[in-house]
């Protein structure tokens, strides 16, 4: 199995940055894509950003030009940072990962989750 450990959340004002970090540990053949999903209350779990084994990403419209995304694959990271944060910004961020295990199954982990609050 693989397990997601994230850290970097907090309260920040308006206009402020801040960097989420993931580290993947256990066993796997490869970690295809990592990535990051937010959920505000009341709302469904939307994707933030995603980047894959090849180094292409993907961003959720709201975050363009914005969040940047990035990966180490020899250590098997993932690195979300959040520039010119806004009040709606504001969720719980949760790290995900999507590969294959040593045994050939395809697996998808999910980090506990971190809170980013933005507010004045």
């Amino acid at each position: 199995q693989v397990s997601l450990a994230e850290s970097g959340g907090g309260l920040v004002h308006p206009g402020g940055s801040l960097r989420l970090s993931c580290a993947a540990s256990g066993i796997a053949l490869s970690i295809n894509a990592m990535g990051w999903y937010r959920q505000a209350p009341g709302k469904q779990r939307e994707l933030v950003a995603v980047i894959f084994l090849d180094g292409s990403t993907h961003y959720a419209d709201s975050v363009k030009g914005r969040f940047t995304i990035s990966r180490d694959n020899a250590k098997n990271t993932v690195a979300l940072q959040m520039n010119s944060l806004k009040p709606e910004d504001t969720a719980v961020y949760y790290c995900n990962a999507g590969g294959k295990l040593l045994t050939g199954s395809n697996f998808a982990s999910w980090g506990q989750g971190t809170q980013v609050t933005v507010s004045s």
